[in-house]
Formats: C-alpha cells, sequence, structure tokens
C-alpha cells in the first residue's frame, strides 16, 4: 500500500463496519472510566499539574480542557496530562500484536483536539477514532518487526495521535506526511523491559507519545517539516499496511478486567476459576504455583511500595485476587499496598517461566496454576489465556460492571450518564459534545 493509499484513507471518508464503530464507542467510555478511577493518583495530579504550569496555551483557540479536572492548557498539554493518567491506572485497552496500547493517547487526543469541533457528530468522531486505531496498530507492528529492542506503546501510538489530529483538522496529505515523520521521529523510543524492571511512573510511555503526536499534527500545520516515517514508508513495511481498511483490527483489541498488567491476567484468570469452582478462599491455600512466559515472569515479585509498582506485579496481584476475589483501583493504590492479609498469601507464591507459554507471546498471553492445599489436595487449571480479547471477551454487562468500578472518584448520576453515551454516540444525531460537556467538571461534581 502506498503513502497515498493511507493517507487517502487517513484524511477521506470511509464507513467502518458497524462492529468497528460500536467497539469504538465501548472503548472510548471504558477508557474514559480508567481516566476518570486515574484522577487522584499522584502520577496523574503531577502530570495536570505540570501541563497548567508549563504547557499553557497562547491563546483561547489553542486550548482544551482538562478531563476531571477542569483547568486548561495547550491541546498537546492536556493531551500529554490525560494519557499519563490513563496510564498509570493499568485498566485501558490493548491490542495484543502490538504489545501495547493504543487508546491511551489516542482517547486523550481526540478529546483535546474535539473541543474545538462544537459541530462534530459523534460518529464521525469514532470514525476518526477507528483510523487511528488502525494507524497505530499497523505502525506498532511495523516497529516492532524493525527493532531489537521491545519499545513502549508511545514510541507508535504518537503516530495514531498525529493521524487523528490531521483529519480533525482537515489537514491534506502532504501535511499529515510531515506529521507522521515528526511524530515518528519524536516519539519516545523508550524501552518497556527497564520499566517492569524498575516500575515508575514512566509507565508504557503513553503520556509522551501523545504529546508527540498532537504537537506532530500542529507543527505540521505550521508548515513544520519531518521525514517521511519509515513504519509506513519503507520498502520492509508495506506488508504490515497491505490490509488496511480490510481486517478492522480495533474490534480485536481487548478490555481489560482488572488494573494489572496484562501479562498477569491469565495467571490471574486461572486463579479465579480453580477458587470459584472450588469455593475456596485465601486460607485454604499452602502454595499456588505459576508457569507462564518470560515477560510475565519478569514482573515486579515482591510487596509493592507505590503504585506502579503494584501495577507491574504478578505475585502481589495474584495475592490481592485470592484475598479479595477481585481487584480495583482501591488495592494497587494507598492502603492496598500496606494489607497485611495480602502480604501473608505473597510468599506463598512462586512463578516460572514456561517456554511453552513464552512462544506464544505476543499473539497469545498464556499461563497455568497449581494450587496446592492445606488439606493436602492439589487443584491444576491448565493453560489458560488472558480474559477480554477475541479468544475469551467480557460480555457488555461485565464491561459495565468495570466502568462503575473503575470510576469510583465520579458521583453515581454523573456514572450513568456518560455509560449512556455508549449508546448515543452511534446516533446520528449526537454531538461529540454532549459526551466533552460529562467530563471537564472535577471528578467530584456531578
Amino acid at each position: 500500500m502506498t503513502f497515498d493509499e493511507i493517507a487517502a484513507f487517513a484524511l477521506g471518508p470511509f464507513v467502518p463496519p458497524e462492529e468497528a464503530m460500536k467497539m469504538a464507542a465501548t472503548l472510548l467510555i471504558d477508557t474514559l472510566g480508567v481516566a476518570a478511577g486515574a484522577v487522584d493518583l499522584a502520577p496523574a495530579r503531577i502530570a495536570r499539574d505540570h501541563a497548567v504550569r508549563f504547557m499553557a496555551a497562547g491563546t483561547p483557540r489553542d486550548a482544551a480542557t482538562l478531563l476531571f479536572d477542569g483547568r486548561r492548557a495547550s491541546v498537546p498539554g492536556v493531551s500529554f496530562a490525560l494519557a499519563t493518567q490513563i496510564d498509570n491506572l493499568d485498566a485501558h485497552d490493548g491490542y495484543n500484536p502490538t504489545k501495547g496500547h493504543i487508546g491511551c493517547a489516542v482517547v486523550p487526543g481526540l478529546c483535546a483536539f474535539a473541543e474545538h469541533m462544537p459541530d462534530l457528530g459523534a460518529r464521525d468522531a469514532l470514525v476518526a477514532m477507528v483510523m487511528s486505531y488502525e494507524l497505530s496498530a499497523r505502525a506498532a507492528i511495523a516497529l516492532h518487526a524493525s527493532v531489537s529492542d521491545y519499545h513502549t506503546s508511545g514510541a507508535w501510538n504518537a503516530l495514531g495521535v498525529a493521524a487523528l489530529g490531521c483529519r480533525l483538522r482537515g489537514m491534506k496529505a502532504g501535511q499529515l506526511r510531515h506529521a507522521l515523520g515528526i511524530a515518528e521521529y519524536h516519539g519516545p523510543r523508550s524501552q518497556m523491559m527497564r520499566e517492569i524492571a524498575n516500575p515508575t511512573m514512566l509507565h508504557d510511555g503513553s503520556g509522551m507519545g501523545a504529546l508527540v503526536g498532537s504537537m506532530s499534527a500542529l507543527m505540521a500545520e505550521d508548515g513544520f517539516e519531518g521525514a517521511p516515517a519509515i513504519t509506513l514508508e519503507a520498502p520492509e513495511a508495506a506488508p504490515h499496511w497491505a490490509d488496511l481498511g480490510e481486517n478492522w483490527t480495533i474490534t480485536q483489541n481487548y478490555i481489560k478486567p482488572y488494573p494489572i498488567c496484562r501479562w498477569a491476567h491469565a495467571a490471574l484468570d486461572a486463579l479465579g476459576v480453580l477458587m470459584d469452582d472450588n469455593a475456596l478462599v485465601a486460607d485454604d491455600i499452602a502454595r499456588i504455583d505459576v508457569t507462564t512466559f518470560a515477560q510475565a515472569a519478569s514482573l515486579y515479585a515482591g510487596m509493592p511500595d507505590t503504585t506502579s509498582k503494584a501495577q507491574y506485579s504478578l505475585g502481589f496481584a495474584l495475592a490481592v485476587r485470592a484475598v479479595h476475589g477481585r481487584i480495583g483501583p482501591e488495592h494497587v493504590s494507598g492502603a492496598g499496598l500496606c494489607d497485611a492479609d495480602v502480604a501473608d498469601v505473597l510468599p506463598r507464591i512462586t512463578v516460572t517461566e514456561d517456554a511453552r507459554h513464552s512462544s506464544r507471546f505476543p499473539l497469545g498471553r498464556w499461563s497455568d496454576v497449581t494450587l496446592t492445599l492445606r488439606d493436602g489436595r492439589v487443584l491444576a487449571s491448565g493453560d489458560a489465556h488472558a480474559r477480554g480479547g477475541p479468544e475469551a471477551p467480557m460480555t457488555l454487562a461485565e464491561v459495565e460492571a468495570k466502568f462503575h468500578a473503575m470510576s469510583g472518584a465520579l458521583p453515581e448520576t454523573r456514572k450513568r450518564a456518560i455509560w449512556g453515551m455508549r449508546a448515543k454516540l452511534l446516533d446520528p444525531t449526537t454531538r461529540f459534545g454532549d459526551l466533552l460537556s460529562l467530563l471537564h467538571a472535577p471528578a467530584d461534581q456531578d
């Protein structure tokens, strides 16, 4: 596929399958629920304050509103702050072949750019979002195929945000080409496994991806020129773009049931099934033995003292699930990091890599769990795949329950109104601003 064909898809009219539109609406609202749940986390507060102090807009037409906050900053500043906020509560969607996350950066960019488009139809916004997901996915796969390092999502979701900004602002193909070149050149080529080894507020680089992507679109609009993006235009990248507009990857994204790195989810699901099917509680369990893929085995192993370590954990996550039967934002932050019952279970857990599981990553996220009970029984899960994707999708009722659990900072009436927009976004008479009007006030306001 040539660049001109990619540009025609990114900037021109097209009609995604209704399945893709429905998925876009669901992913959008799910991601906004995560944003609301993360509003009081330290990284989120720091990022929003930083955007207000150092990324202010020169004129009102260049400003946007920080979601669930009410203050204003520049479009890139708001994109950066919200993406950082979402990135630091690890419950947002992803796509297995990318080894990362698209919506974490794209949703902030969409909300920031769309604020200046009061007449933007909700379905038109969803079409732009679908386009951005499709470009982001292929940029990710092309990048991973061309480099040896495992880069964070910000390295490639920056291109999706840049394309989104270009589409919404009515730019031409030449401007898009420069925007994508700028975004790829300046996208954070941060190494994911360094963050896994030492979890911090950096997470998956999507804050910087959203910043670079939105800046790239605006710079290209002003005439700044950028090198062609090799993840789109290099000859070796061509196979990854051949099915653009035919294979709708957005429908293959997963939705996370837990605010934990998805590498841990297969083991969590396996443990949950064993405990639920056998009516077990944590005190019944003498040992939890997990075999998993290499990346999951490298997750943080001890009792975490920060929310970043808690979200990039496997043993801790399993202990929380064993004790509480679920994992919510409250379990990976604040007092949840000092839970004595969870700390008591943690030494009973062992995690080892299994080459069988490692060989199936990233297309699959497999693990298996064996429980040794205090009464001597041994229960084995067999191979389990993480729930939430096409292999084992969550029901809409489960997604709705997750939204309400994650967005705990919001009043109930506001939660219901935002969730209600998921269906309304598909109505041709709905304006995207109808959703934005529910997002701008501070989290504790109706």
